[in-house]
């Protein structure tokens, strides 16, 4: 007898913070999933096919279609708002339309302006450089965390205002989505969040959660196969 495979397949990498945003969800509502990689930067043609932006993650819904384009969606967000509709308990968008709106926004906030900032400046700078047998570049890096970050952390981190979470009284798309892209910087880099009180104390909260911890596991013990040392920014 064999196992019926999850539904819900997400093609990409745990390295990826959308990848471990769209685990995080399915985790918090108990729905089985599985990851199935795929190097974006040399993607099969069946890849770029479901994949209109040649990004990851992809989700496929086996009970839609097991093969081609139907059945799959790109991009997390929409993933994970296709996720909500599809197994709506427990929530983790807020019921009443301002929340609502507030967690979206603070999504969006960290998809674009917090994972490009720390992506581009911290952590392509130092994984990228050293899987091309080159030395990390720390000048990139300093700058991006000295010059760049301070004024988004600030923000996120009076954000939450006197609150444990950025919306309401748990956890809502919102607390994910923050929380995987700060720690895609963590990956690769040593950093003090100190001086950004509200934010750091958010950060031990979540990365307490299962689906915190388990898929940067995975992305930790990859990463640190290439870069056994993080690299101190301050």
């Amino acid at each position: 007898m064999t196992d019926t495979p999850p539904d819900l397949v997400i093609y990409g990498s745990p390295v990826s913070p959308f990848v471990r945003k769209v685990a995080a969800v399915c985790i918090e509502k108990d729905v089985p999933f599985e990851i199935d990689a795929v190097d974006v930067f040399n993607p099969p043609e069946w890849f770029r096919a479901i994949s209109p932006l040649k990004r990851i993650p992809v989700l496929r819904d086996r009970s839609i279609a097991a093969e081609g384009v139907d059945g799959t969606i790109a991009d997390s967000s929409a993933i994970c708002a296709y996720i909500e509709r599809k197994v709506p308990g427990p929530a983790i968008y807020p019921a009443e339309a301002y929340p609502y709106g507030r967690a979206l926004f603070i999504e969006e906030y960290a998809d674009s302006h917090l994972a490009a900032t720390g992506g581009l400046g911290i952590f392509r700078p130092a994984f990228f450089a050293v899987t091309q047998g080159k030395e990390p570049d720390l000048e990139t890096m300093q700058g991006s965390w000295t010059g760049k970050m301070p004024s988004i952390l600030s923000y996120l981190d009076s954000a939450l205002g006197d609150g444990d979470f950025y919306v309401g009284d748990g956890v809502t798309i919102a607390d994910i989505t923050v929380t995987t892209c700060l720690m895609q910087i963590m990956l690769v880099a040593d950093v003090d969040l100190s001086a950004w009180p509200a934010l750091a104390a958010h950060q031990v909260r979540m990365r307490e959660r299962p689906s915190i911890d388990r898929p940067y596991a995975q992305a930790e013990r990859f990463i640190r196969k290439a870069m056994p040392e993080r690299i101190k920014l301050g």
